[in-house]
């Protein structure tokens, strides 16, 4: 998607200056008969349903029987939003469905009629469970080869933190990267920790909230609780080339999301600017934001406001459409 300069609500969502002009010219036309409204653009019926496919797709634009009918800014906006939350919604399922299929496919084995043929063959990886975790992950770090990915919702309480840190910067030292996202609370819970691990080159992004650890190794392994969570035993490590690579997609869908902390000033800062928008805009309650962005509740009142004043909004939905008019969100 464009962000250079939106100069409407559909050119912020990415759709070219010149379908946004033929929209502006059909909004007045809502409601008309489609031969009528493709007369007045100069166009044959199949030709301008042609030109408004992508919007009529987005549903901006609707064919109702032989009429033609606009959808507002507003809606549009508020459309893509709900297929957006939608998108996460269907990609946090496909990780629960990954893990039990992890599960069901040896055991599918052992269910099969005498004399069926069997086509399927074990997955790559095992479970690791109880022992020296950081030894096991230690090992597989230094073994293996290619940038590391972290998702770390709540490790940096762990004791080992100093030695993860140095397992990063031996990782680092190779020419290896590292890149981290971690809950908006670590700002707070562990700013010293992140700074040491900024100090060592390793690089740190941000969420409300994470959903599961993660660690992935270059594209030999991804290793991920077992089920999916916050334990640090059972540990699933897969070898498996096509869940490696959509652990590595995953995170890189979270990677574009989070935003980047200033840590260079010695106590972390964070423009909460788009999450505060991201969550309005989701309809979450300034109580939930709090909670969501570890900030207390006068304060997501006060950016609230002082966010719809920036933006010359009279409305939390109207800000939301005006910020994604700007390509704030």
């Amino acid at each position: 998607m464009s962000r250079s300069q939106p100069s409407s609500v559909l050119t912020a969502l990415g759709f070219t200056a010149e379908l946004d002009q033929t929209y502006q010219r059909l909004r007045a036309q809502s409601g008309r008969e489609l031969a009528r409204v493709a007369a007045s653009m100069l166009r044959t019926p199949e030709e301008l349903l042609e030109e408004l496919a992508p919007l009529i797709e987005a549903g901006a634009v609707r064919v109702v029987g032989t009429t033609i009918e606009v959808v507002a800014p507003v809606e549009v906006l508020r459309m893509v939003l709900a297929a957006q939350s939608a998108e996460v919604e269907r990609t946090h399922r496909s990780l629960d469905g990954i893990t039990a299929a992890m599960g069901l496919l040896s055991a599918e084995e052992s269910r099969r009629a005498p004399g069926e043929l069997a086509t399927s063959q074990p997955l790559e990886g095992e479970v690791a469970t109880g022992g020296d975790i950081f030894g096991l992950v230690r090992s597989l770090v230094l073994r293996g080869s290619g940038d590391l990915l972290w998702l770390r919702p709540d490790q940096w309480s762990s004791p080992r933190e100093d030695r993860r840190i140095a397992l990063i910067a031996e990782a680092i030292g190779q020419g290896r990267r590292s890149r981290v996202i971690y809950p908006v609370r670590a700002l707070h819970a562990a700013s010293r920790e992140l700074l040491g691990r900024v100090e060592v080159g390793e690089e740190i992004r941000v969420l409300p909230e994470l959903p599961t650890r993660l660690l992935v190794i270059g594209d030999s392994h991804a290793v991920l609780p077992e089920p999916l969570g916050l334990a640090d035993s059972p540990l699933s490590v897969t070898r498996q080339r096509g869940l490696v690579e959509a652990m590595t997609h995953w995170f890189e869908l979270l990677w574009d999301r989070a935003v980047v902390p200033d840590l260079d000033g010695g106590a972390p800062v964070l423009d909460l600017r788009r999450f505060l928008l991201e969550q309005l805009a989701a309809g979450a309650h300034d109580e939930q934001i709090a909670r969501k962005l570890s900030i207390s509740l006068r304060t997501v009142r006060r950016r609230v406001s002082a966010l719809m004043s920036e933006l010359g909004a009279d409305s939390r939905f109207q800000a939301g459409v005006e910020a994604a008019r700007r390509g704030w969100i």
